[in-house]
């Protein structure tokens, strides 16, 4: 069983500026940072390496990190300028018996993070539900569609915290 110490030295060797920090001061599990168009070639390395075997993408989640610059339109309502969107996924070797959690932080304005779909096949539904809510593109995703929202839903990403309700949808007044 390895410690997220441990594993980062590993990474960091193999991967140098892919592999940025691994945070330990937040009051969570320490998480390593990663380069979101590298993040492939990291887990399908943390996968295959005899000594790590992390077989199982037990999560996957979108967090919209609220970071830019809040402004106000004409209209009062406010939205967020700038800052970023993340990827956690949260990892797991069955056999060794050891977890680490990843981050991947991408411009809000253009948010794009490589598909791990390659690698564990379960972050697929996971994927379009971060690019249904938060609209993360995930490149190279065998079949990037919405999953929760309806197909033609246009009034933004609900989870982003700058996010407004529409009045209506399809003529039928949205309650909230």
């Amino acid at each position: 069983m390895k410690s997220p110490e441990e594993i980062f030295t590993l990474l960091k060797e193999k991967f140098g500026n892919s592999v940025t920090e691994l945070k330990t001061d937040k009051p969570v599990d320490s998480y390593i940072i990663v380069d979101p168009l590298e993040i492939d070639k990291v887990c399908l390395f943390l996968r295959n390496e005899n000594e790590l075997q992390f077989d199982s993408l037990m999560n996957l989640s979108g967090v919209d990190d609220a970071n830019g610059e809040k402004v106000k339109d004409e209209n009062g309502l406010e939205s967020i300028k700038g800052g970023t969107l993340s990827v956690y996924y949260n990892i797991e070797s069955t056999s060794l018996k050891h977890k680490l959690t990843i981050r991947v932080s991408t411009n809000r304005e253009k948010p794009e993070v490589v598909t791990v779909t390659e690698v564990w096949k379960c972050a697929d539904w996971h994927e379009r539900e971060a690019y249904d809510m938060y609209g993360i593109v995930f490149l190279n995703h065998p079949d990037l569609r919405r999953i929760l929202m309806p197909y033609d839903w246009e009034y933004g990403y609900p989870l982003r915290k700058d996010y407004k309700n529409p009045e209506f949808y399809q003529g039928m007044k949205v309650p909230y």
